[in-house]
Order: structure tokens, then C-alpha cells, then sequence
């Protein structure tokens, strides 16, 4: 029987106040965005904050994670060593990385985990990079929950996969369109989301088949009802996407998944959670509430027809219900949610747009817009602004405390005071005092004076009074030694912390790289890199896109295949397309080429212009 393994619930932060939210509201760790040379660009943040957020996490024995994940130029490699050494000095507890070229500097014992930029979706690539030292592996998106057990039960290494947030149509680390359209490369962090544009699918001969459409864009993901067969198949980290979301789906959405995973694992004892402390919050969380563009689960049970967002990229939120009935300037919906003065309501248009309209007031079931938009009974109706829900994000959401047990006590001088946490960690402060007997019962004025432990992150489990008689205790005193037992034991805890070193070793270790020969599909881009691979048996490396830009190669490798949506897939459907191929996608300027490979299920995008 494979042992208790500990179980992380991953959020990300794009700033302090996120990473701090995140915490509050029950994460067992944060990832977050190094100053520089993280896959979010615009999402970096100093080394003060971060440090502050270590603190701050390693309260609770939770971990921040720092993202250091693009692809690094020779002249940045001395530049990203020494802000390596800036983190782990920080606190950071491991790093994310995309570029092998780090591992062959001069970096301090900070484990490294595989950003899932590196492709990770095969037994053979998880081995790797588990011989070469990463103590955590973010598997591929992609990947079904029979991959991922063949994968655990063929490793030893932690895995991670995502559960909820945007998805990249591409294998991530293996999309090369932005750069090669517009100079912006996604892995450099500044992906400029060709993905996201409404494309016209055309034939070989020109004819359309599809006008204006978001082919490329697909749902966003949600996988909170297969966390515990996730948890069966061996991941240990569920990472939450959104290191550019705001604090209010930082908030939602960690607090939704807390309640989800801590349900499971409170009936599973074969699975512990890796940090401690219980958040307590004061809304409900509700995933529909937060940004989405409609949800799936993506391909962890085989290949379906929910993963796609033809209609807009933009957030459709949650649906409300159908319109009724119009009259002049109102019109009611037929559905069972409360609709609020401000909220923002959405429906799909009669051009198959996704098109908005603000509430200015609601009368029970019927909808006063400010401007008028043009509906018609039976539409679908969602809500992507909860105005009410948002000003309640707007206010503190959650608490979370470690539990102490108190003891009060008697000795030869005066009084001792002994707080234990959950942990088992524990403070003790004594206070000589000259002792007399009480004229009235102390325990109440005892255990009242104890208990207000106010902000510091514990609450009062169990208070133990021992005393010999009943002796007069102030209230100054209790207050007094209070205060230092919670001084005492946050600095024992901050002791304590069980802080992890990697135990990175010699390439000589290492197994052999999988592969003999790396196309520009290796992301190679400078010389440590390039030494890294062929110490451990690669024998021919060509340069990263970002270095030599090709012409006619693929440009974007994805499972979502259009055939397939347009339900013509000679595998899966047996179907035939009408119309002559090669298929190609046109945006303005912008032409893309389809080209599809059944053998590896995906489909391949070529730039033609």
C-alpha cells in the first residue's frame, strides 16, 4: 500500500496582495512571477514582495513557488544566476523553470520544478527530467488520467497538473505562432494570442466553410469534480491558472477548491494536506462567478466535443436563464437566480457574437437594461458581472488559523503560560509574580483574556488551567504573556519550517535525454542549454525558433483539431469532409495553414503569410 503522500492545492499571484489572498483563503502554496524572465511578462514582482510573501506563507507551512520559466538569451544567463540567488535568499521555496541552461549554472540548493513549458507528456520525458534533478514535474494539459497514472507508476517524482483556468490551444512550449507572426515570442512570456482571433476557415479552393469564428479558442478549464481520481491516478499538486487574473478570482477560486479537496481528503487518510491552518470565509465560492469562457475538463476522460469557445474568448460567466417575455424598455428571464442592480449580463447576438449590456435595475424578474439590447424571447442569458458578488470580494473574504492549546499555570515565582500549535510546535513564557489568593473565581477572566489572540494567525483550540488555589491573576499580566507566547511561538514556527534543499546530481547520473537529435522543437537558445543536453547523450541540437526563425515548419502542435470539431474525423467519427483540403485559417492579413496528423491525434498550424 503506497504511503500517506502529501496534497497541494496551487494558486497563483500575480502581486503581494494576491499571494497573500491565496493564502488566506486556503492554498497550500502560490506561484508567483520572478522580476524578470517569467512566462507572464507583465507579471513580475520585486524581491520584497516576494520575500514578504514567503514569510508570510511559511506561517503556515505553505510554499511560494517563483516562476523563472521563458527561455534565456546567453548574455541574461549571469544576469538570471544572480536573481536566482536573490530568491532563495528571499525564501522562495522552488522555482519554476523552462530553460535547461539554468541547471548548468552556479545556482544554490533551491529545487526546481518543470514548468509544464517543457513538454511534459511522455514516461520517458517525466523520467528525464526526474534523474536530472527536478523535484516536481507540471505534466501537459493534454494528458488523460490513464497517462498520468502510467506516468506516476513509472516515477517517483511529485506531478502536478492543472485543474482550473485558461487553456493554451497549443502544447504548451511548443507554439511558435506569435513569435513568428508578430516578434512576441510565448515562451519569452509575451504571447500575443493569435489563439484568440476570430478566424474564416477556408478550402483549397477558396471556398468558405466557417466565417469569422474563434477557431482556435477554446473553453476555459474545470476539473473540480475529478480531483479525487486525480488523486488516485498520483498527482500531488493541483495548480489553479491565472498569475494575470485579479484578487477576486484569486479569492473564488482558491476557496472553491479548498472546500473541494479538504471534503475529499477528510474521508481519505491515505492523503494528507502539506500545509496547516483552516480558512474560514464569509461568502460562498461559486467558479461560474469568476472569469470563464464556459468550462471542460478537457481531454482527462478522452477526446470530446465541450473543449471549444467558438463563440467569443471573452468571459461568459454564469447562465442565468432564457428571456421571457419583452416589453417597451424591460423584459423578464425565466430562471431561478437573483439579478442585481450594476450586474452585467451577456448573450450570444444574431451574428453569433458574444455582445453585453449593463442592469440598471431589476423589479423582481424584470430586467430594466440601461440601453436596450436587441434580444428576443428564448435567448440564453449569462451573467459575467455579479455586481453584488464583486462588492463582497471587495471586503476582507477570509480568515485562516492554526489551532493552540493553552496552559495556564502555577510555579514557585509566579505564573507560566504554554501555547501548541496543531503541530506540535510550542512556546512557553513564565512571569515571576507575587502570588495572592483570588476573592473570586479567576478561570473566567483566565480563558477570556487567553483567547484574544486577535491578528495573529492561531485560535484557541483547548485552555488548561492549572493551579494550586485560586489566585488572583491580572488582566495586564494575562495580556502581557499572551503577547510574548505568540511572539515565541511565530518565531518557533518560523524556526521550524521544514525547508527543502534540492540534491541535484552530476550529469554522469543523469539518464540519457530520450531523444538523439533536437529540432527547434528543443528550445535550445543558449550555450548552457546546449551543454546541458549533450552531457546527457544528445548528439545533434539545432538553435530555438526565438534564435532562427523557419519558414514552412509548424508553427503550433494541438490536440483540438478543427476536423474533429466540424465532425469529420476519419478515427473518432468516421466522417468526411465535403470540402477539398488542405483547410486554411485567414485573419485580415494573417493565413494559416491546417495539417493534420491522425496517427499523433493533433493538428499541426503552418503560417503561409
Amino acid at each position: 500500500m503506497e504511503k500517506v503522500r502529501p496534497i497541494e492545492l496551487l494558486a497563483p499571484a500575480k502581486d503581494l496582495t494576491c499571494g497573500i489572498e491565496a493564502i488566506n483563503h486556503g492554498a497550500d502554496a502560490v506561484y508567483i512571477g520572478s522580476p524578470r524572465f517569467g512566462a507572464r511578462a507583465m507579471a513580475g514582482n520585486s524581491i520584497e514582495d516576494i520575500s514578504t510573501l514567503c514569510e508570510y506563507a511559511h506561517r503556515f507551512n505553505a510554499r511560494i513557488y517563483v516562476a523563472l520559466n521563458t527561455l534565456l538569451y546567453e548574455h541574461e544567463l549571469e544576469n538570471a544566476r544572480m536573481l536566482v540567488w536573490d530568491l532563495y535568499r528571499a525564501g522562495a521555496d522552488a522555482l519554476i523553470v523552462q530553460d535547461m541552461g539554468l541547471l548548468e549554472l552556479d545556482l544554490p540548493p533551491i529545487p526546481l520544478h518543470a514548468s509544464t513549458q517543457t513538454d511534459n507528456r511522455t514516461i520517458d520525458k517525466v523520467r528525464f527530467l526526474e534523474s536530472a534533478g527536478f523535484d516536481q514535474v507540471v505534466l501537459a494539459r493534454e494528458l488523460s488520467l490513464n497517462e498520468i497514472r502510467a506516468i506516476h507508476e513509472a516515477t517517483n517524482v511529485h506531478l502536478e497538473v492543472f485543474v482550473h483556468g485558461a487553456l493554451c490551444v497549443s502544447y504548451s512550449g511548443q507554439c511558435y505562432l506569435s513569435h513568428a507572426l508578430s516578434g512576441r515570442s510565448a515562451n519569452r512570456g509575451e504571447c500575443a494570442q493569435y489563439c484568440r482571433l476570430p478566424y474564416t476557415m477556408i478550402d483549397a479552393n477558396g471556398v468558405e466553410i466557417v466565417s469569422e469564428s474563434h477557431l482556435l479558442s477554446l473553453k476555459d478549464m474545470n476539473r473540480s469534480d475529478q480531483l479525487e481520481a486525480l488523486l488516485d491516478a498520483g498527482v500531488s499538486s493541483f495548480k489553479i491558472e491565472g498569475r494575470l487574473k485579479d484578487v477576486a478570482y484569486v479569492k473564488n477560486i482558491t476557496a472553491y477548491y479548498r472546500k473541494k479537496l479538504d471534503a475529499i481528503l477528510n474521508r481519505r487518510p491515505e492523503y494528507i494536506r502539506s500545509s496547516v491552518g483552516k480558512s474560514s470565509y464569509t461568502f460562498e465560492p461559486v467558479p461560474e462567478k469568476s472569469f470563464n469562457r464556459g468550462f471542460t475538463n478537457y481531454f482527462l476522460n478522452g477526446r470530446t466535443s465541450d473543449i471549444t469557445s467558438f463563440d467569443s474568448p471573452k468571459s461568459k460567466g454564469e447562465l442565468i436563464g432564457v428571456v421571457k417575455e419583452i416589453k417597451g424598455n424591460s423584459f423578464t428571464v425565466a430562471g431561478v437566480k437573483q439579478l442585481n442592480n450594476g450586474d452585467g449580463l451577456v448573450f450570444i447576438n444574431s451574428r453569433g457574437e458574444l455582445e453585453g449590456f449593463r442592469v440598471n435595475r431589476v423589479e423582481a424578474n424584470r430586467v430594466f437594461p440601461l440601453n436596450m439590447p436587441a434580444i428576443k424571447p428564448k435567448m440564453q442569458l449569462y451573467r459575467n458581472y455579479d455586481h453584488s458578488f464583486e462588492q463582497e470580494m471587495n471586503k476582507p473574504t477570509a480568515e485562516r488559523k492554526i489551532n493552540v492549546d493553552i496552559e495556564f499555570s502555577d510555579n514557585m515565582f509566579g505564573f507560566t503560560l504554554s501555547m501548541t500549535d496543531e503541530t506540535g510546535i510550542g512556546a512557553i513564557i513564565s512571569e515571576p509574580f507575587l502570588k495572592e489568593p483570588a476573592r473570586k473565581s479567576q478561570e473566567y477572566n483566565i480563558r477570556a483574556q487567553l483567547s484574544k489572540l486577535g491578528n495573529s494567525p492561531f485560535d484557541v483550540s483547548d485552555i488548561r488551567i492549572c493551579f494550586d488555589k485560586d489566585w488572583f491573576v491580572p488582566s495586564s499580566l494575562l495580556a502581557e504573556m499572551r503577547r510574548k507566547a505568540v511572539e515565541k511561538l511565530l518565531e518557533n514556527r518560523r524556526i521550524s519550517y521544514p525547508k527543502e534543499y534540492a540534491k541535484r546530481k552530476p550529469a554522469s547520473a543523469s539518464l540519457s535525454f530520450p531523444e538523439k537529435q533536437l529540432t527547434y522543437l528543443g528550445n535550445v537558445l543558449n550555450s548552457k542549454a546546449e551543454s546541458f543536453y549533450y552531457a546527457r547523450g544528445v548528439k545533434t541540437i539545432e538553435p530555438a525558433f526565438e534564435a532562427a526563425v523557419r519558414k514552412d515548419v509548424p508553427l503550433m502542435f494541438t490536440k483540438h483539431c478543427l476536423r474533429y470539431s466540424m465532425g469529420w474525423c476519419p478515427v473518432w467519427q468516421k466522417g468526411k469532409s465535403p470540402y477539398k483540403e488542405p483547410f486554411y485559417l485567414t485573419y485580415k492579413e494573417t493565413k494559416l495553414r491546417l495539417q493534420f496528423d491522425c496517427k499523433a491525434c493533433q493538428m499541426l498550424i503552418f503560417a503561409t503569410m
